[in-house]
């Protein structure tokens, strides 16, 4: 609850004739006793009896205002209420807080030679580069096998743990936990099918249920279609926008959906429009398509001058760790939390070099091929990233 919050149930307290003070209370209790006929010589602080009337009246009942406006009216209205009571607003409008999720996709192996036949069995663990002290892990869930001449295989996996720290976006997920001989892998720009979550926030239920409000009716709006889409686990009402133009024709519109982080799969994208259309959760006459949002490449550089007496060991590891950083900000993990890209937005790198050399102190300078990116409906993502030390 903000302090703007908690002054207006303060004023409504005090709206309502409740002393929020001891001075308030104070002048309240010598109102009642003077209307009892009651006369109370010395009422200053020091007195005895009046010390003895604030300890035993003034402090218990200021506890009871001061529980009734942070507790009872914060729990009374869906803005401020959190926990089983936010839970309970929610229900009230037909909602249930989402559970944790653990990701699930699709990992490429490949190899050089393909003269004998291979196998790969479920349960083979690959882990992630280590990103900010940690790394991410996940597992096959079927036994694979690549036939004499083939030199690749897609195979399903499924994270170890839930969170959508787990949807890493290409190129993370490189790592055999047992190597292979012969054998690389990787996970593609397209591989999440179900995104990890971890349980919903409050803030992220709070929006779901104000939006609920608005979709009453549940057909023919923004609203409407928001309630469904955001029910799926990864997804959150902020990152849903409607194409209203009639993309074809009258009664079209398009929902573009994104993750915080990672890339939405085809598979993931046709669940949800199946939800709508196939369960006929649409209006009559609605065509509403959804799809992933539309993405932008951008080719970002990125020099890096370190101060004085910076190890080579060291830079190398801030090297590695700026490129994590400036990938967090492309929501291809978040393991950091610079200023994220987003759709409709100016993007600018002075401040993303703000944010990187107050993560890391030992960068006394930053140099960065881009000035901004403006998006209109697209999401900016890394065609390439570069990150090296400047040459001097």
């Amino acid at each position: 609850m903000t302090d703007e919050n908690r002054e207006q149930f303060v004023q409504l307290a005090i709206d309502a004739g409740i002393p929020t003070s001891e001075a308030s209370l104070n002048t309240h209790l010598k109102t009642i006793t003077g209307k009892a006929g009651l006369t109370i010589n010395n009422d200053s602080n020091v007195s005895p009896f009046w010390r003895f009337v604030q300890a035993a009246i003034s402090e218990p009942v200021l506890w009871l205002v001061n529980f009734m406006i942070d507790h009872v009216l914060a729990q009374a209205f869906v803005k401020t209420a959190k926990g089983s009571i936010l839970e309970w607003h929610a229900w009230a409008v037909g909602l249930e807080k989402k559970g944790k999720v653990y990701a699930e996709g699709q990992l490429l192996f490949s190899r050089i030679d393909t003269s004998v036949a291979l196998t790969i069995d479920a349960g083979t663990v690959i882990n992630s580069t280590l990103i900010n002290g940690k790394t991410y892990s996940v597992k096959t869930t079927e036994e694979a096998l690549l036939n004499p001449g083939e030199d690749s295989a897609i195979v399903p996996v499924k994270a170890l743990a839930a969170g959508e720290g787990q949807n890493l976006g290409a190129g993370y997920y490189v790592l055999l936990a047992v190597p292979l001989a012969g054998v690389t892998v990787t996970n593609l720009e397209d591989w999440l099918i179900v995104p990890g979550a971890e349980i919903e926030s409050d803030d992220e239920l709070r929006l779901r249920t104000r939006n609920q409000y608005t979709a009453i009716n549940q057909w023919h709006t923004d609203a409407g279609y928001t309630a469904i889409i955001a029910g799926f686990a990864g997804l959150n009402t902020e990152n849903i926008f409607f194409e209203h133009d009639a993309p074809r024709g009258p009664g079209t519109a398009n929902a573009y959906v994104m993750l915080d982080i990672g890339n939405p799969s085809e598979e993931f994208i046709n669940s949800i429009q199946y939800e709508i259309t196939d369960k006929g959760n649409h209006g009559h006459g609605d065509d509403l398509m959804v799809k992933a949002m539309p993405e932008t490449d951008y080719d970002v550089e990125c020099s890096l001058w370190f101060v004085a007496n910076t190890s080579d060991a060291e830079k190398t590891t801030l090297v590695s760790s700026v490129g994590n950083f400036i990938r967090a900000a492309f929501r291809e993990n978040i393991d950091y939390a610079p200023t994220l890209v987003y759709p409709w937005s100016l993007f600018g790198f002075s401040q993303l070099s703000r944010e990187i050399q107050e993560q890391f102190p030992q960068i006394s300078n930053i140099y960065f091929n881009l000035a901004q990116i403006t998006s209109e409906m697209e999401l900016p993502r890394l065609g390439s990233l570069i990150v090296a030390e400047a040459e001097s």
